[in-house]
């Protein structure tokens, strides 16, 4: 079928912005940074490392302690996140389906590559998608919509013709930027949060190929 699914992986894939959350606390506590939760939502989560530093540190940052910090805290989420790491509900049953129809997938996250090969690896789910795209493959991080129209390049399908998965605020944005249809994950914000998506979900329970159709059609 002539349409794909572009998922987003922190909280698309798997339900880790809890982790992240644990994560960033630790890192900001070492380094004495308070971030409220607003912040976090709006300046946080759905971001590139390359947007969250320089908003954290302000005046302190340099892209060299950026990398550094970074990778800091990308370590640290690992760390917490290894020994309960599990894909969002029905998620592989639908990826499953989504083999079966020979419908394309990718994967545009705004994480850095080792947390990508971190999640697939960890699940086992690599063998589902079509192309990968990370942080490194973009210039704009989101709400631009550059990851995703990236990733429907790589699939070789029209923009018109995908379909995104995002729980950000930000991917949202991004995904509609594109000219996409885009399908709400409530595992960070609430419905009425994601009202201006197309679809709204809670998980992947019920979400079909029919389902899909019925958006691009």
């Amino acid at each position: 079928m002539n349409i794909a699914v572009l998922f987003d992986m922190d909280g698309v894939i798997v339900d880790s912005n809890p982790y992240h959350k644990k994560a960033f606390e630790q890192f900001f506590e070492e380094h004495e940074v308070s971030l409220s939760d607003e912040e976090l939502k709006t300046h946080v989560y759905g971001r590139t490392n390359k947007e969250i530093m320089p908003y954290v540190f302000k005046d302190d940052y340099t892209p060299e302690k950026g990398e550094v910090w970074a990778d800091e805290k990308e370590a640290l989420f690992r760390d917490l996140y290894k020994s309960d790491i599990e894909p969002v509900k029905d998620l592989v049953p639908f990826l499953q389906q989504l083999r079966a129809a020979n419908i394309k997938t990718a994967v545009g996250t705004s994480a850095p590559r080792a947390n990508l090969d971190f999640v697939l690896d960890a699940l086992a789910i690599r063998e589902y998608f079509d192309a990968l795209l990370d942080s490194t493959d973009v210039i704009s991080g989101k709400p631009d919509p550059e990851i995703y129209l990236n990733s429907a390049q790589k699939l070789g399908i029209d923009p018109s013709a995908c379909i995104v998965i995002e729980d950000s605020l930000a991917g949202v944005q991004a995904g509609l930027s594109a000219g996409m249809k885009v399908i709400g994950i409530t595992t960070t914000h609430t419905p009425e949060e994601l009202a201006n998506t197309h679809l709204v979900i809670d998980d992947y329970e019920g979400l079909t190929v029919d389902r899909l159709l019925a958006l691009v059609g």
